[in-house]
């Protein structure tokens, strides 16, 4: 069955409907944050439910914290892409491809 994922940020559902500065992939549950804030600081649970099994599994909180010093260290600016050398699709199929980009 498809699974859907949802962030909980200290104990509160994140609704990213109208939210630019933050996104979860539904391909891999990943939480993406922009330009982070003072504000943003703090624990995120991610929540796994599955409609079809009719159940849902929560994930051990992770802290955000900010650094002091704004030091950003091994990440200085770059663009990753992961991808196979040859990707294949079926005619009238879809394909995602993903990067992104880290930095300060």
């Amino acid at each position: 069955p498809a699974l859907s994922y949802t962030w909980i940020f200290n104990n509160t559902t994140l609704d990213l409907r109208e939210d630019s500065r933050r996104f979860v992939s539904q391909a891999t549950g990943n939480l993406y944050l922009a330009k982070v804030e003072p504000w943003d600081v703090g624990n995120y649970t991610c929540a796994v439910s599955s409609a079809g099994a009719q159940r849902q599994a929560r994930g051990t909180p992770t802290a955000l914290s900010l650094r002091a010093d704004g030091v950003m260290g091994e990440y200085e600016p770059k663009i990753e892409v992961r991808f196979p050398e040859t990707t294949y699709a079926a005619k009238g199929s879809s394909v995602r491809l993903e990067c992104f980009a880290l930095g300060k």
